[in-house]
């Protein structure tokens, strides 16, 4: 007898979850964000278990499937094994905040040129624009501590997060999270667009005008209350729409 494929050793719930993560991968590769095989997304599988799926380490983004995906525990017990590792700095960061944020179901993470040049300024990212309105008032920051294989980094991790949904990795890169697919990738979007403003803006050497500091209140307000929604009901749609375009094999 075969073996049975994963999408019919899976539930329902859990093979969506797989198409919506392997199309954040496609995604993150399209917009330039990727970092070879480095840096990681992970979406938490619905249930009680903490379980979660990561990328197979080894893969570039362009190339992951639904059925590519890593089942893995808090443990870093592989659930469910497509036959290949997982990113050791990828399991301390998404473990993390899997184990304390049951909101958090998507952690996404990357190394950008803009995001971590940002993430290197002292002063992180300004409220220069409209698009970096939108996300200060829900954007923490995290020490650095060097390359996240030291699991004691977990709780240090889950304080500077707290609430909140994105996160700078000073001297590192980006983080967001979301309680979909959708949501996380949209606020990295958001995140990483107002790093790159910021880069430009800075670099002509010119005075910027000040955002008075009602605007800035009602930007934020906006940020953090339709931001979620509008991701869900009318940016993601639109991705998928754009992706199945280019490449449906994501869905594989």
């Amino acid at each position: 007898m075969s073996k049975p494929s994963v999408k019919e050793a899976v539930s329902a719930a859990e093979w969506s979850v797989r198409c919506d993560l392997a199309a954040a991968y496609r995604l993150v590769a399209h917009f330039g964000w990727d970092d070879l095989v480095f840096t990681h997304i992970s979406a938490r599988v619905p249930g009680p278990e903490h379980h979660f799926l990561i990328n197979p380490y080894g893969l570039l983004f362009d190339e992951i499937t639904a059925s590519s995906l890593v089942k893995i525990d808090l443990e870093s017990n592989v659930i469910l094994d497509t036959g290949y590792p997982v990113n050791a700095a990828g399991f301390t960061i998404h473990s993390a905040i899997h184990a304390v944020r049951e909101d958090a179901l998507c952690v996404l993470h990357l190394h950008t040129l803009d995001g971590t040049a940002v993430a290197t300024c002292k002063d992180g990212l300004l409220p220069l624009n409209q698009t970096a309105q939108l996300v200060l008032a829900d954007l923490a920051y995290h020490d650095y501590e060097g390359v996240a294989f030291d699991l004691a980094e977990r709780p240090r991790l889950q304080s500077s997060l707290g609430k909140h949904s994105l996160l700078v990795l000073k001297n590192h890169g980006t983080l967001t999270v979301g309680a979909t697919v959708a949501t996380a990738f949209t606020r990295m979007y958001f995140l990483e667009r107002a790093c790159s403003m910021q880069v430009r803006t800075l670099g002509q050497g010119r005075d910027v005008h000040a955002t008075p500091d009602e605007v800035r209140a009602k930007n934020a307000f906006i940020g953090q209350h339709a931001l979620a929604a509008a991701s869900e009901a009318l940016v993601w749609p639109a991705l998928l729409r754009r992706l199945d375009k280019l490449d449906p094999s994501y869905r594989d």
